[in-house]
């Protein structure tokens, strides 16, 4: 059976418009994913609004300020400080917990690279743990193996959806003396265990990057209880009287209004994803679920589901080609911290084994569909079951040439 791409027909007893889009037919969604930050008259209306008034081009404006006491508010603790990115904001919260040569600091061996290699321009060693099977985030019974002497931290990252039970970890952590940065990056908005997101650990991160669910472009936060936290953070980043790397007036303009909207934005992705996965209906396809769920609510920046290529009956790969095609922003999730590196760079606790399993199954739905109305759900549940009834056509798709450029 040749491959419907290199005959140029469609299978026999099959339409052209009955194909996938990666074999040449109509795609699900033929405007592609919606556009990331979404039009937001507030947002437009805040930014002119600086720009009118002069405060886009001031050091010292009103909106920086402004900015880190409803970020304080709305997270319910009393200082927030903004900076230039998220993964500055981890920094900060290490350097505020003294982390430093000598020093190692407890990680998912299933992470955003930068936050490993944050660890590392610090002197300091990752130590990599296993990842909890339901979600892929880091598990907590694994912490209490790893701890030795020279454990400074430990950095806890929601991610694609799931929540890492916090209660537990500071339960663990507290009496240690271990410090806890919760980086909430990918949770602004989301309820873990009764509290917000970033305000479990000692420090919590955000960051307001170009992707994320309150967008500035470029720039983060921390979120510190602590009086001395905070000053030591307020300090190192300030050269003088001014501070280096900060936030600028007008990114801060662009996130207020989208904080304000924050809990409700949260409350109609959350809705979405429920709709979505009673709408799914497909095997090798399993959405994250959190043990936290009953107290907590996700924020969805992304949505992680593990692909189990075996019984969806395609490669991950093809998985995610045919979904793009279709004009649905799937992507693989991040590889794993201890894959292709020098084991002299970290220590690990056992085979990290659920963590080698996210690196080579997890896929992950971009957000910007879930914050518009219920057919572009259902569009995402046709396109997936789409590609499920034609996969042994698309089993016959050839592979990515990468050395000429395919796909880029």
């Amino acid at each position: 059976m040749k491959c419907p791409t290199e005959t140029g027909d469609p299978p026999r007893g099959m339409s052209m418009t009955d194909l996938p889009a990666l074999l040449g037919g109509p795609p699900v969604c033929p405007d592609g994913p919606p556009v990331w930050p979404l039009p937001d008259p507030d947002v437009h209306a805040a930014i002119a609004a600086a720009v009118a008034s002069g405060a886009w081009g001031q050091y010292h404006g009103e909106h920086v300020g402004a900015l880190e006491t409803e970020l304080a508010t709305f997270h319910s603790i009393p200082h927030a400080l903004t900076c230039a990115s998220g993964t500055l904001a981890v920094e900060v919260a290490l350097r505020a917990l003294r982390v430093g040569p000598g020093h190692e600091v407890v990680m998912a061996a299933y992470d955003y690279e930068s936050n490993y290699l944050t660890v590392h321009s610090l002197g300091a060693r990752p130590v990599l743990v296993d990842v909890d099977p339901h979600n892929w985030n880091l598990d907590p019974t694994r912490l209490e193996a790893v701890f030795s002497p020279h454990t400074k931290a430990v950095i806890c990252s929601h991610l694609h959806g799931g929540l890492i039970p916090m209660r537990a970890v500071m339960e663990l952590t507290r009496w240690r003396g271990i410090g806890v940065v919760e980086d909430a990056a990918q949770a602004p908005g989301a309820v873990v265990q009764g509290q917000p997101a970033g305000t479990w650990g000692d420090v919590g991160t955000l960051s307001f990057g170009g992707s994320k669910l309150l967008s500035a472009g470029r720039g983060g936060a921390i979120l510190v209880r602590d009086p001395y936290l905070f000053q030591r953070a307020r300090v190192w980043l300030h050269r003088g009287v001014q501070r280096w790397a900060p936030l600028s007036e007008l990114q801060a303009a662009a996130v207020r209004p989208q904080l304000a909207k924050l809990s409700a934005a949260t409350a109609h992705r959350v809705e979405n994803v429920r709709a979505l996965i009673h709408l799914m209906a497909v095997p090798g396809l399993v959405p994250f679920t959190n043990p936290t769920a009953a107290d907590s609510i996700p924020a969805y920046y992304k949505v992680g589901f593990r692909f189990d290529a075996s019984a969806f009956g395609l490669t991950r790969d093809l998985f995610v080609r045919a979904l793009r095609a279709e004009g649905v922003a799937f992507d693989p999730g991040f590889n794993a911290l201890h894959v292709a590196r020098s084991p002299s760079r970290f220590r690990s606790a056992g085979q990290l084994d659920e963590a080698t399993a996210a690196h080579l199954g997890c896929v992950i739905l971009h957000h910007p569909i879930l914050s518009g109305s219920s057919v572009g759900v259902q569009r995402v549940a046709e396109a997936i079951a789409k590609v499920y009834h034609h996969r042994t056509f698309i089993q016959q798709v050839p592979p990515l040439d990468v050395s000429l450029g395919a796909g880029l």
